[in-house]
């Protein structure tokens, strides 16, 4: 729960502290602006919210690894939620409007987790944790996005090291297997997740886990 809002808190202040010029650039995920991401985490943030307020007594049927739904393929950008998120980004026009409706829906969203009983299962995309796991998950989230944000802004701010350690660590349960012990967490979260492609020689070191790669989790 602790490391869920570290990591929340850490990402919405890197966006706090982009130039407005910074939301016209790329960001890590394909075809994205920087502002198109962003606006994906104030419908992330949303989604936080909804959640925690959909309790039920159903048993748990996934945990914060299996609630991801791996593919091996990239998203090609024709999904419809994904398109939407592109035109909202765009509609909101000044940087500073799509800063505000982050940091209100934001925190809320970081206020509830703090507020929740980790204990208590809740419902989401048909599926039921505990409220823990469900944040734990959103660990994984909220690195890789904000790995997103700053793939093309040199001197951001990075994400902490305690989520980057603990999204590596979940990955590799994804993953099945673990990634060579000398690459740094960020480097294994790009690669792993199809941020970056390996190069012949990493690709020796991977050995047969690079068949498995990438992990594209949605």
């Amino acid at each position: 729960m602790d490391l869920f809002s570290r990591s929340w808190a850490a990402l919405r202040a890197a966006v706090a502290a982009l130039p407005d010029e910074s939301f016209a650039r790329p960001s890590g995920c394909t075809g994205w602006l920087v502002r198109d991401l962003v606006c994906h985490l104030v419908i992330d943030a949303q989604d936080v919210l909804i959640t925690l307020v959909t309790p039920t007594t159903a048993e748990a049927t996934r945990d914060a690894v299996t609630y991801w739904n791996v593919t091996g393929t990239p998203p090609a950008g024709d999904d419809p939620l994904d398109a939407l998120t592109v035109r909202l980004a765009a509609a909101y026009g000044d940087p500073g409007l799509l800063k505000f409706h982050l940091a209100d829906v934001g925190s809320a969203a970081g206020r509830a987790a703090e507020l929740a009983d980790p204990g208590q299962r809740v419902r989401t995309q048909d599926m039921v944790l505990t409220a823990g796991e469900y944040l734990s998950a959103y660990v994984l989230e909220w690195t890789l996005h904000h790995l997103d944000l700053i793939a093309h802004l040199p001197g951001a701010v990075r994400p902490p090291v305690e989520g980057l350690a603990r999204s590596r660590a979940m990955l590799e349960e994804i993953a099945g297997a673990p990634f060579p012990g000398a690459w740094p967490d960020e480097h294994v979260l790009r690669t792993g997740t199809g941020r970056r492609s390996p190069t012949d020689a990493e690709r020796t070191e991977l050995g047969a886990l690079t068949a498995r790669l990438p992990l594209v989790l949605g």
